[in-house]
């Protein structure tokens, strides 16, 4: 069984007195340790497919099941445990890194040395513990997304959704970023990521196409090639 699998899925809003299509009967089945990236340009839909397979909107027509269940009858009991979906943090806040990777399990109810720890390990494992005690403001693009995901990781998530994760993100750092979520992966943590980006499909299991409201195959070879990745060298001295 799949881990997570969407059934015809179709989402529609409402646009004045017209009616705007997003998605149309999509399908998807995504395993355990299996890197999905959808291509798409810039409108498409991409955000919303990603929004629907997290739990965080629900379709007009279809189903999404995690782990075999309908996430429509879930409630909000998957997402931010069993679904971790990152969102992309505004590089002018003010708190520090750790203590925002630390806030959301606090929430939880851990412990306040538990939840240390567990940040902490977050932060290692995505390379950036060495910004644990940078303002949000003071960290690159790369950083932030790093200390997104982060937060996602440290509630031990079985899928990781991530929308356009190189958007805003040098050349030059985005092959790290993107051997990070191959990692992940690797690790058995299924993710599925967005781009618009052809660069972002490198490392994929594999690569779809979100055209007209739905999806399809891998994207053209001259529209998106794969280029090799580079290990990853980003900022893990100890905070």
């Amino acid at each position: 069984m799949s881990l997570l699998e969407l059934q015809g899925v179709a989402k529609r809003y409402r646009e004045g007195q017209l009616e705007r299509v997003v998605l149309h009967d999509v399908s998807l089945a995504i395993n355990r340790g299996e890197l999905t990236v959808v291509w798409g340009l810039r409108g498409c839909g991409r955000s919303t497919l990603l929004r629907i397979a997290a739990g965080i909107e629900l379709p007009d027509e279809g189903v999404v099941r995690f782990d075999g269940r309908d996430l429509a009858s879930c409630g909000d009991g998957v997402l931010g445990t069993g679904i971790g979906y990152c969102q992309k943090l505004l590089p002018s806040g003010s708190q520090l890194a750790l203590d925002l990777v630390m806030t959301p399990l606090l929430a939880s109810g851990l412990a306040s040395a538990q939840a240390r720890s567990r940040a902490r390990e977050s932060l290692e494992r995505v390379g950036v513990l060495g910004c644990a005690t940078m303002r949000l403001s003071a960290l690159d693009t790369s950083e932030t997304v790093r200390l997104a995901l982060a937060r996602v990781l440290a509630h031990e998530p079985q899928l990781v959704v991530v929308d356009d994760p190189v958007q805003g993100v040098e050349l030059l750092q985005r092959d790290d970023l993107l051997a990070l979520l191959r990692s992940l992966a690797d690790e058995g943590i299924a993710v599925l990521a967005s781009t618009v980006e052809s660069t972002a499909l490198s490392g994929a299991d594999r690569t779809l196409t979100l055209s007209e409201g739905q999806l399809r195959g891998p994207p053209l070879r001259e529209l998106a090639p794969v280029v090799a990745l580079r290990r990853a060298n980003a900022r893990s001295a100890g905070a």
